[in-house]
């Protein structure tokens, strides 16, 4: 999944190493609401920030100027996320660049500018204590940016219950959730006529909104490119411009971004992905759209805007492509009935960052997309592989020190950058194997809501781990590779603070650890508060999880999800505690930014 696999490196979320700054050289009278220098220099000191600048001269002119193009489009996405997330977002950040304009660039509003880029929008973290907003805020809505401010999820499902045939629109993946009163008709009857083709994309749309009766305590959803409309407008000509320039050096590609532009408009992803996911790119690629749901706090189902700019490395993915064979054989092998045909040509490739945008923005080291899994049967899947992420020396340094906190003195020198590439790649095609949908054909979205994310996450680590000692029989690792392998599974369950049930990579992660602790293949040794790996416990204890995770799947019953992860995520101050306490007492950086040479950073 996109994501967008964010590796949950222990770090939080990551940024450059940012100077302190002293008081002579700022301005701290702020307005009511702002956070203090006294409070956000201390978050920048433990920032770090990484810069990504790829060698981009065996580019084109063609497509150099369809990434400037590509860029314009990134960062209206990032507007549409942070607005997605939280509703004030972009006009607090609009209000601080002005306040910031006015103050001369003081230090105290360049803080809080970087710390905005840092969080994504007006809500962060103090060195100590929970979130918080650290702008002039409210708190963010329960729902997010996608769901009324003043709606609770309780609401919601009772209105569902009453009103079934409203089910679809409203927890469709790519719909703004209002209430049904009057003004917000108005308005999205106004956009439709403000954008004929929209009307004419969404049949039936005006006549449903014109025929609503205002009622505040009802709900109705209207497609993206209604809510977004003149967001989405832009980007689909940016997109074609961008085409046109690339078309003479990867007719392809072009042919993928003017299938994507429509998709803006339509909201139907089908076209797109079948052209992204079945051409060759040459050069350039890119994730483009709202595919994943991470964010959603309600129900899991909302997807949330993303967009990067990638260029191919082309000998590692000529590599990658000819060894990605015999997935058959990996799916028949799983621990659960009713396999499934898979196709074994898939789309995979090695890339560096060029941008990233929304969503996709950060640490991700790779990507599987699309997540509908009919487009999936119809069309495969395509793996993204962040190079210069995974490869990165500064962030797998950092790995390495929380790893050798953690872990027994025999296993200190066990992660590597190799082992964490295979890792990692292995996940994303994890995500293309098992399970896709439930016994009686629904969507896991839809049959697990908020705990599919965690499910499938979890799954697609196990696949990664189970499927690693038959890749070993086959050649396909060294047995230095596959004890590496090994390694970054358990680098990949540590953590470094309690995770919350809204947060489904470290929450699963969790559910691994204590899962393993219970079969033996980790063991906690208290008086040097460090942890043992029984290697040879290793295949078996995985096989034995990932049957329960493919099981609750394959059964779709959100309750027994839950039951399952409530048996799973408990947390042991003496035992998880302690080690992320000695985790985050080694840490030179608690945060990571990520800046891009392409956009002039």
């Amino acid at each position: 999944m996109e994501q967008l696999l964010v590796f949950a490196l222990i770090l939080t979320t990551f940024v450059g190493v940012l100077p302190a700054q002293t008081a002579k050289q700022s301005s701290n009278n702020l307005p009511k609401g702002y956070w203090s220098i006294e409070k956000s220099q201390p978050v920048l000191d433990k920032t770090q920030t990484i810069r990504l600048a790829p060698d981009v001269s065996n580019l084109t002119q063609g497509e150099r100027r369809a990434i400037e193009k590509l860029n314009e489009v990134g960062k209206i996405f990032q507007e549409l996320y942070e607005l997605q997330r939280h509703p004030q977002a972009v006009a607090a950040r609009k209000a601080l660049e002005e306040l910031n304009r006015r103050s001369g660039s003081s230090v105290a509003t360049q803080n809080l500018l970087m710390i905005y880029r840092l969080n994504q929008g007006p809500i962060g973290t103090p060195i100590s204590g929970a979130r918080e907003p650290f702008l002039p805020v409210e708190a963010a809505p329960a729902g997010g940016g996608m769901y009324p401010a003043d709606a609770t999820k309780a609401e919601l499902d009772a209105f569902l219950a009453a009103n079934p045939e409203k089910r679809d629109s409203i927890l469709n993946s790519r719909t703004i959730v209002r209430r049904t009163t009057a003004p917000n008709l108005r308005a999205d009857l106004a956009t439709l006529r403000r954008y004929p083709v929209l009307d004419t994309l969404h049949p039936g749309l005006k006549k449903q909104l014109q025929s609503a009766v205002p009622n505040a305590k009802a709900f109705y959803a209207v497609p993206y490119s209604v809510g977004y409309a003149d967001q989405l407008i832009r980007a689909h000509a940016l997109l074609n411009e961008a085409a046109d320039a690339v078309e003479k050096d990867d007719a392809e590609f072009a042919g993928y971004l003017k299938n994507r532009s429509r998709d803006f408009l339509s909201d139907d992803y089908e076209s797109g992905d079948a052209a992204w996911v079945t051409a060759r790119f040459k050069n350039l690629n890119g994730q483009i759209g709202s595919y994943e749901t991470y964010d959603d706090p309600f129900y899991g189902v909302k997807t949330y805007f993303s967009f990067n700019v990638l260029k191919t490395r082309q000998p590692e993915t000529t590599n990658l492509r000819k060894a990605l064979s015999g997935l058959q054989t990996i799916e028949d092998s799983l621990p659960y009935r009713n396999h499934k045909k898979v196709k074994e040509d898939i789309s995979v490739g090695v890339y560096d960052i060029l941008a990233d945008f929304g969503q996709a923005r950060g640490g991700n080291t790779a990507t599987i997309l699309p997540n509908e899994a009919l487009y999936a049967r119809r069309y495969g899947r395509t793996i993204m592989i962040r190079a210069n992420i995974l490869q990165n020396p500064e962030i797998f340094e950092a790995n390495k020190a929380a790893w050798q906190t953690a872990v027994a003195a025999q296993h200190r020198d066990e992660l590597t950058p190799d082992g964490q590439f295979y890792y990692t790649l292995w996940h994303e095609v994890g995500h293309y194997l098992g399970v896709d949908r439930t016994k009686n054909g629904q969507d896991l979205d839809a049959a697990l809501q908020e705990n599919s994310n965690t499910m499938e996450e979890m799954k697609a680590d196990l696949v990664s781990l189970f499927s690693a000692e038959a890749l070993r029989k086959q050649g396909y690792y060294t047995e230095n590779q596959l004890r590496a392998v090994y390694a970054s599974g358990i680098r990949r369950v540590l953590q470094t603070a309690k995770p919350t049930r809204s947060q489904p990579y470290q929450t699963m992660q969790v559910m691994q650890w204590n899962f393993f602790m219970e079969n033996g293949l980790l063991e906690y040794e208290r008086q040097t508060q460090k942890l043992k790996i029984n290697y040879d416990k290793y295949h078996e204890t995985v096989g034995k999880l990932l049957a329960k995770v493919l099981d609750v799947q394959y059964q779709g019953d959100k309750a027994a999800a839950n039951s399952f992860i409530e048996q799973y995520s408990n947390w042991d101050e003496t035992l998880h505690g302690a080690i992320a306490k000695n985790i985050r007492d080694q840490q030179k950086y608690r945060f990571r930014l990520f800046k891009y040479a392409a956009l002039g950073e």
